[in-house]
């Protein structure tokens, strides 16, 4: 048992802090458009020349030097442009800084896999602490070039997170490395500068509370009209007074249309998006704002009456229904979801598996019990070597964006989520429940397993079961019960129940009353073995 790592007590899991909603700007007219990307590549500019200076500026930024961008990029455009651009600047700034930390973290893991792998022999096998050697000699010299390679790597990247240099690309990397493989991709270099074009744009405005409909920038009016502040070059397309630009379209949001509605009209803070998407020829406009913290109810509170575990997997969730004290009741479901395609099509099966989990959870008014999973460092090259249908496998699994769908849908159903640690679930489970939940008509998977080792943990019960007493005898052949219990449980000393049945192990009648007193019983460290000695007085017939 020293070789397990400690695990981490079972948590509720914070709503979420802010909502985002999305609808289509329909019918727009040319000139609309043209004039949208007018002023999102002006905007975009401004943003990237901000982003350059901010990169420049390293650690040594400070207040000042924020104020200083500021007013330079509000000659340009206007103060609340100037505001938005540089706190957008910030976050991309900071976002990069977070990669760069991972990523020096990754190569440490790397590192520090193949520096064990190399001090171990070659054919080695390795062991559930730690992997084992090489397969050959060839093997074993391509590592040890790589490992100076990652070493290399590691330190310029170091020596970049101390001076606060960041690599950041407007418009995404991944876009930017697709124009020098256009034949593979199938795009013409037209649509490629669109997108590109489109993704280094800059069409987002702050809320401002206090403000007339939540927002002076990007203004809509809670009959739909659409208005947009011009930057002082571009103010001479205004066509309405003030400086706006008002579009033809009209919008309604379907999701959240009342909330929404509801802080335009009380003026309450609502920041907007305006993108462009080019592989659809669509415009779409997206409003977000932050909530208060939803109550979490406590963890005792989410345990009464038992839960729903389930486990993730890659084309399934596989859930169990437990009672308060950790037993499976009824049948193991699964809802499946298909993982292949467009990131929409896989976002939108996340979407139903989800759902139809929460569903069920809310028919009977149970709380969900998942894992705090994080494949970050699981699916490194090193750490699997050769297994890489296993690194997909990982990479596929889409762990972080279900837990964040799922606690954004279950806080507005209002169920609670418990999240676990997610050690050796699948391992205890399908050692102590796969086999005793299996039948003749149910076949129960290590998936099945783990999704009650998942709910047991999160109840607080430990994931084995508690197994039958041996079946000859407590010490000699078969030895103790694998779990007994605890000190503290009333009644762990009373007598046991009267087994109806013959008699075995010629225990003589009127024993089971004495079965509890401890001290009648010739046992170790009882007083029946420290009683003060006394002989009896010789018979008087000798």
């Amino acid at each position: 048992m020293s070789g397990l790592r400690k695990v981490a007590a079972p948590f509720m899991v914070p709503g979420p802090s802010g909502v985002a909603i999305r609808t289509r700007l329909g019918h727009l007219s040319a000139a609309d458009e043209k004039t949208l990307r007018l002023i999102g590549d002006h905007l975009g500019s401004l943003a990237s020349r901000d982003l350059k200076t901010r990169c420049a500026a390293g650690l040594e930024h400070d207040a000042d030097a924020w104020a200083e961008r500021k007013r330079a990029l509000t000659w340009e455009s206007s103060s609340r442009w100037a505001g938005s651009i540089t706190k957008a600047t910030h976050d991309q700034w900071a976002l990069a800084r977070r990669g760069q930390l991972a990523h020096i973290q990754s190569l440490e893991a790397g590192i520090s896999t193949i520096e064990h792998r190399l001090s171990v022999p070659v054919g080695e096998k390795g062991t559930k602490q730690g992997p084992g050697g090489y397969r050959s000699r060839q093997e074993w010299f391509a590592k040890s070039r790589r490992l100076h390679v990652l070493e290399d790597r590691l330190q310029q990247v170091r020596a970049a997170r101390e001076a606060g240099r960041v690599c950041v690309a407007r418009g995404g990397k991944r876009l930017l490395n697709t124009r020098h493989h256009l034949e593979q991709t199938g795009l013409a270099e037209e649509q490629w500068r669109a997108r590109w074009e489109a993704g280094r744009r800059f069409l987002a405005a702050d809320g401002e509370s206090g403000k007339r409909y939540g927002n002076e920038t990007i203004r809509v009016t809670d009959d739909g009209e659409v208005s947009i502040k011009l930057p002082a070059p571009l103010a001479h397309l205004a066509n309405a007074p003030h400086g706006r630009y008002v579009l033809t379209a009209r919008v309604s949001f379907a999701h959240r249309g009342e909330q929404w509605a509801d802080r335009v009209t009380a003026n309450r803070a609502v920041a907007y998006r305006i993108h462009e998407d080019t592989m659809r020829g669509r415009w779409y406009l997206t409003a977000s704002w932050t909530i208060p913290p939803v109550q979490t109810v406590l963890l005792a509170a989410a345990r009464d009456g038992g839960l729903i575990g389930f486990d993730t997997n890659a084309d399934h969730l596989a859930a169990w229904r437990l009672d308060e004290r950790g037993n499976p009741t009824g049948n193991p479901r699964r809802f499946f979801y298909d993982l292949s395609g467009t990131a929409q099509h896989r976002d939108a099966q996340v979407r139903h598996a989800l759902i139809r989990l929460l569903r069920w959870a809310e028919h009977h008014h149970l709380a969900i019990a998942l894992e705090d999973l994080d494949f970050q460092a699981e699916k490194t090259r090193e750490k699997h070597g050769r297994r890489k249908k296993f690194r997909n496998l990982i990479s596929g699994m889409p762990t972080a964006r279900l837990r964040a769908r799922l606690v954004s849908m279950a806080a507005e159903l209002g169920i609670p989520v418990i999240a676990v640690d997610p050690a050796y679930t699948s391992r205890w489970g399908a050692q102590h429940w796969q086999k005793p939940l299996t039948g003749k008509n149910r076949k129960t998977t290590r998936h099945d397993a783990a999704a009650v080792a998942i709910g047991r943990r999160a109840l607080g019960h430990p994931i084995r079961r508690r197994t039958a007493p041996p079946p000859h005898d407590q010490s000699d052949r078969a030895g103790h019960r694998t779990v007994q219990a605890r000190p503290g449980t009333p009644g762990r000393e009373g007598n046991r129940p009267r087994i109806p049945g013959p008699r075995t192990r010629s225990v003589p009648p009127g024993r089971g009353a004495n079965a509890v007193d401890q001290n009648a019983q010739h046992r170790p460290g009882r007083s029946a073995e420290h009683e003060s000695w006394r002989q009896d007085s010789l018979p008087l017939c000798l």
